[in-house]
């Protein structure tokens, strides 16, 4: 006799929706992020050129050092400060500056910057002709403006100090009575003053003028070098200010010492 097949009986559950996990917060947060950029992008175009200039250089260098971006007082440049540690910044982009001067090819060997103990050293340099100054002219030529003003611009962007100093060759002065290299240096330097505070340099940033005529040779063995005559601009180092210290805690007194006990007599 067969025996009966066993009845199998197959249960399907029906499907729910299940939980959705976590996938609408991504999505939520993508908007929320969208409309905040959407709304930072329309108050940019209703701000000020200075605002855009400063945000767009702060996402361009969050650091607000490598391009000195701001004007020394406000911006991502605010807190920037030249020292020993970082002069050598300043020289690297000011370099970057004067190849974009007209007629870089041509001034290129009229100008020097070194770093020294004062600070960044920058030499306009004459050459036999005369390229920032005439010859015996106390006022710039058309290279020598455009050069003070490139240099005033990026001056001006720092909380630095200059000084400003015109050198001549030793060769005297021809022309007018009274009126020797110690005038010509002196107004030579004065008059790159002016150019530079009416292109940015703030009225006090500049702390000396100085006209040293043919005392300061950049050549002694060859004094009547052209390159004796020069312009040099200086900008001064700002001293880190020091932490302040901790004040160092007294050291507790020691014991006073008890005098020994007399001797007792016998």
């Amino acid at each position: 006799m067969a025996h009966p097949r066993p009845i199998i009986i197959v249960k399907k559950k029906a499907a729910h929706g299940g939980h959705h996990g976590g996938a609408w917060k991504v999505a939520y947060a993508d908007f929320v992020t969208a409309m905040m950029a959407l709304f930072i992008v329309l108050w940019l175009l209703n701000s000020s050129k200075k605002i855009q200039e400063a945000v767009g250089g702060y996402f361009k260098d969050p650091t607000g050092t490598s391009k000195l971006v701001g004007d020394g007082k406000t911006g991502a440049g605010e807190d920037f400060a030249l020292t020993k540690e970082n002069m050598n910044q300043l020289k690297d982009e000011l370099q970057k500056a004067v190849r974009k001067v007209v007629d870089f090819e041509k001034l290129k060997d009229q100008i020097e910057m070194t770093v020294t103990a004062e600070g960044l050293r920058i030499e306009l340099m004459e050459s036999a002709k005369g390229t920032f100054f005439a010859s015996g002219a106390s006022q710039p030529s058309q290279d020598g403006r455009e050069i003070l003003e490139m240099l005033a611009h990026e001056m001006s962007k720092l909380p630095n100090t200059i000084s400003i100093e015109g050198h001549t060759d030793n060769k005297p002065f021809v022309g007018r009575d009274s009126y020797s290299n110690w005038e010509l240096s002196a107004d030579r330097a004065n008059a790159a003053r002016r150019m530079m505070q009416e292109n940015g340099v703030g009225p006090r940033q500049v702390s000396q003028v100085r006209g040293y005529a043919d005392q300061r040779l950049r050549k002694p063995k060859a004094p009547d070098d052209p390159s004796n005559r020069r312009i040099s601009v200086v900008v001064q180092y700002l001293e880190k200010p020091e932490p302040p210290q901790k004040p160092v805690a007294a050291s507790p007194a020691p014991p006073a010492k008890s005098a020994p006990p007399a001797a007792k007599k016998k």
